[in-house]
């Protein structure tokens, strides 16, 4: 079959097939929000083991999160791809690490800390220093950019110089302190997640048999936002490919959001640099948001270096403009916006595909409140996963206990019995809430007999269930979602609300110099493309316990969209006209 016929390829876009179709050579896909662009590497994957190209046990695809690991492996599943392994940097790194620690250093390899935290207070324990929690914390995350940055002794004291040391500490405390943590971690033969990568990396780069087992493992490499590798990242993807150039990496410099985790989009932007040969792909057919709201991201990131023109996809040129309203107060705002949204839902839109953003997660409990007030269900990404609810956890226990005794009976009937028997029921319960919210998680569960092919078994299901626990594939929940700017990375809505947009909050007070605020207007770039058909942006003019005087963000002047009078919220609080500050 020719590639011309080949129906991996028939729908794709002209720019996603030229991706696709690059299967050799170092290849660098420049792909903006909404392109499809996981579209583009999965199909070109898939096309490279149809035609022979790769073989599906040495191709290594790498992302940065375990969501979007198993939305990979299962689009190239379905695809006929499923051999290929799809795994997160970390989770790549830890796999050699086990491998070869008992050939290389002998034993197991050592045990990998879920949280610094606790060993950080042993550690301040240990040289009798008083830290209070957020102190702990700070040095932690001081701890992990200092081991992803790669950054020698001289520059992490320049580092020190130009910030500070966390908290209160001094410079002496924070030394002693971090001394000690990595001393009780390897008298405990302990590991942390940074260490992992820097572990792998030193074994690799220094045991011959061990680069040539990986060389000989591995021949292609698929780097999935690649903007937010860290140079940890880069230096042991480096030594993975060694002298070999068969890497494709795909990315957005404008959706580099995660500096502060150690991500710089350097990598992305010198990939032409670095392999004069590269085939280099630009996807800019925005195929999620309507043309308001692609030209309103445009407008945001104009000028800026890496920044992809978007253009829509669709004809449609009539949608909503996206709008701007200002409120009173942080009150009357997330009553305002909680009113908006009840009044779509009564029109007819579905509440799991409206999502209400924010810089900061502690602006969730008012808006939170706001919608319980209108009767609207609502849930907070990356509160607690869907799969670790308990009610989750306790019907997945009973639903795979019950099918290894119920069958030949119609697959709803064994799933909603089971699920009866934990309190769920076919109509909602009254009301928001605790109650409300836990019925949802199991009707969500009852839903996915919905999508079950038909025929299949209630163990089957059962095991489908359990595959995708393991994998954090999380069912559709019908409530309005509350989402940090950082976590809404990678998701979409039919409707947008971003809140809370002034000087302050976004920009946040503490970006300070050019590149913190280019940050921080990366991520409001990413919140306004979750967005596909509607786009409403809002700011309180008092906001804090001392109701201070805001100005609205100076991104929302920049976007110079159109402002109607504010509504009144539903319990009485009037809301002030919006104007242009």
């Amino acid at each position: 079959m020719s590639a011309a016929s080949d129906p991996l390829l028939a729908d794709l876009d002209d720019e996603q097939r030229v991706a696709a179709e690059a299967l050799l050579g170092p290849v660098c896909i420049l792909a903006g929000a909404g392109t499809g662009k996981t579209r583009a590497i999965t199909h070109r994957i898939a096309y490279g083991v149809a035609s022979g190209t790769y073989d599906p046990a040495r191709v290594m695809a790498l992302t940065f999160t375990s969501r979007a690991a198993a939305e990979l492996r299962e689009r190239l599943r379905l695809l006929g791809a499923g051999g290929v392994p799809v795994r997160t940097f970390h989770a790549a790194a830890l796999a050699q690490l086990n491998h070869f620690w008992p050939l290389v250093v002998g034993g197991s390899a050592p045990r990998v800390l879920e949280y610094k935290g606790r060993l950080l207070g042993a550690a301040a324990e240990s040289i009798r220093l008083r830290v209070d929690q957020p102190t702990l914390r700070d040095v932690a995350a001081e701890i992990e950019w200092r081991k992803v940055g790669l950054l020698t002794p001289a520059a992490y004291e320049a580092r020190l110089a130009a910030r500070g040391t966390p908290g209160t500490l001094e410079a002496d405390q924070f030394h002693d302190l971090v001394a000690a943590y990595e001393r009780i971690k390897d008298e405990r033969r302990q590991l942390d997640f940074e260490d992992v990568l820097l572990a792998t990396s030193g074994m690799v780069e220094a045991e011959a048999s061990v680069a040539m087992q990986v060389h000989e493992s591995y021949r292609h490499f698929v780097v999935d936002e690649y903007q937010d590798v860290s140079p940890a990242q880069q230096h042991l993807l480096d030594l993975w490919l060694g002298d070999r150039s068969e890497l494709c990496v795909v990315g957005d410099a404008s959706q580099t959001i995660y500096s502060f985790a150690g991500a710089t989009p350097e990598y992305l932007l010198g990939f032409e640099r670095r392999f004069a040969d590269a085939t280099v792909v630009r996807l800019e057919r925005n195929y999620r948001s309507i043309e308001p709201i692609v030209e309103a991201a445009n407008r945001l990131m104009r000028g800026r270096t890496g920044a992809l023109q978007l253009r829509a996809a669709s004809a449609e040129k009539l949608g909503e403009e996206p709008v701007v309203t200002s409120y009173a107060d942080e009150l009357a705002e997330a009553r305002g916006v909680a009113t908006a949204i009840r009044n779509r839902i009564d029109a007819g839109a579905a509440p799991e595909q409206i999502a209400v953003l924010m810089r900061v997660n502690s602006q969730s409990a008012m808006l939170e409140h706001a919608l319980d007030e209108v009767g609207v269900a609502s849930r907070i990404r990356g509160n607690v996963r869907f799969f670790d609810q308990p009610e989750v956890r306790q019907a997945v226990q009973a639903l795979r206990a019950a099918a290894l005794t119920i069958a030949n009976e119609p697959l709803f009937k064994s799933v909603s019995d089971v699920l009866r028997s934990l309190g769920w029921t076919a109509q909602a319960p009254d009301g928001p809430g605790a109650v409300r919210g836990r019925w949802e998680s199991l009707n969500a569960l009852a839903r996915l007999v919905d999508d079950a092919q038909p025929g299949t078994t209630f163990r089957a299901f059962a095991d489908d269930l359990r595959a995708r626990a393991e994998a954090q594939h999380e069912p559709t929940v019908q409530a309005v979602t509350l989402a940090t700017l950082h976590s809404a990375k990678g998701l979409e809505w039919d409707e947008v609300h971003i809140v809370g947009l002034t000087e302050g909050m976004l920009p946040i007070a503490y970006a300070k110099g050019l590149d913190a605020i280019d940050e921080e207007r990366r991520l409001f770039y990413v919140g306004v493309t979750r967005a596909r058909r509607r786009l409403s942006l809002s700011w309180a003019r008092l906001g804090g316990q001392q109701r201070a005087v805001r100005e609205e963000s100076r991104f929302l002047r920049e976007l110079g969209t159109r402002t109607p009078d504010a509504p009144r919220a539903r319990v009485g609080d009037p809301t002030t006209p919006a104007g242009r500050s």
